[in-house]
């Protein structure tokens, strides 16, 4: 029967010697009715074994939304925190019979609204923003959110001797340089370090040097460099090997967020691991009006490697 076409309710209906509607309660789990418990097994197993794929337009305009959830990514793809943030929000909307669409790049507003009138999503989510949302930190954020993480470079980097440190920032326009300064300065302040000073190492190879030597001139008595993230991390270390020195002898640099590259190095890159799954999960969750409670975030912790 599979073979034939597409299988519909009454075709489960059949197989599991009940009626079409209550084939429709079943897969719908509606809470209103009273179904046995042998019955909806029979029922789902007749699904399963049919191939049966709820028609999505149809429960679209049943339930006035598709189960689609769009995220929208226009920053930090390559990292490990949005690798791991996905596939926590993936598995979770999952898990309540929903699909991830992952949109990657600026996203206009027209674009958007084409989105939501072509398959009317049941949200459409900015990536990260519970972590975008920590202008006002509290215990929790200082802990395992994006206040706590950014404080981890100069916790590590001072608990090493270094009192001179500067942020590497990168030359876009990221929607956590801000933030992330804000979290860096009042961690630096807590720790009784003089203020820590941005500087910005931009693209390509050859501009990023001449950044790098400028700073370096104007700022002789800084020794350790924490980056804006990984790639930021690369470029002031290829800076400072153009320029002749030495990571971490002459100066120590630490990363952000753990791409792969860092590791393939010569110093390897020590970087900060973030694992979000337990973000994505909450997001998911939001997104769909449940519980958000027994969600446990992992907190960020340090990849010590040779580069500081």
């Amino acid at each position: 029967m599979a073979g034939s076409g597409r299988v519909t309710l009454n075709d489960v209906a059949a197989a599991s010697g009940v009626s079409r509607a209550t084939v429709s309660f079943v897969l719908n789990d509606d809470p209103n009715q009273t179904i046995s418990p042998t019955t909806r097994e029979r029922v789902r197993q007749a699904a399963r074994e049919l191939g049966y794929v709820p028609h999505g337009i149809a429960r679209a305009l049943r339930e006035g939304s598709s189960r689609i959830v769009v995220l929208d990514i226009d920053w930090g793809l390559e990292g490990n925190y949005s690798r791991s943030y996905i596939r926590g929000l993936d598995d979770e909307l999952a898990a309540h019979d929903h699909v991830l669409l992952v949109r990657h790049g600026h996203s206009a507003p027209h674009s958007t609204q084409q989105v939501l009138d072509t398959i009317t999503p049941r949200a459409v989510l900015r990536f990260a923003e519970s972590y975008l949302s920590g202008h006002e930190p509290d215990a929790e954020d200082w802990k395992n959110g994006f206040a706590g993480h950014a404080a981890l470079q100069i916790r590590y980097l001072a608990e090493r001797g270094h009192t001179d440190i500067a942020m590497a920032l990168p030359d876009s326009d990221s929607p956590l340089a801000e933030v992330r300064m804000r979290f860096v300065r009042e961690t630096a302040d807590a720790l009784g370090l003089p203020a820590i000073a941005p500087f910005v190492v931009p693209r390509p190879r050859v501009a990023g040097t001449k950044a790098v030597e400028a700073f370096r001139v104007a700022h002789e008595s800084v020794t350790a460099v924490a980056a804006f993230d990984d790639d930021v991390a690369l470029r002031t270390l290829t800076a400072l090997h153009d320029l002749g020195l030495t990571v971490p002898d002459d100066i120590a640099v630490i990363g952000f967020d753990d791409t792969e590259y860092g590791a393939l190095i010569t110093p390897a890159l020590t970087t900060v691991h973030i694992d979000a799954e337990a973000h994505g999960r909450q997001a998911a969750r939001t997104a769909l009006g449940l519980d958000t409670a027994g969600i446990t975030r992992s907190p960020g912790r340090v990849l010590v490697r040779d580069s500081a």
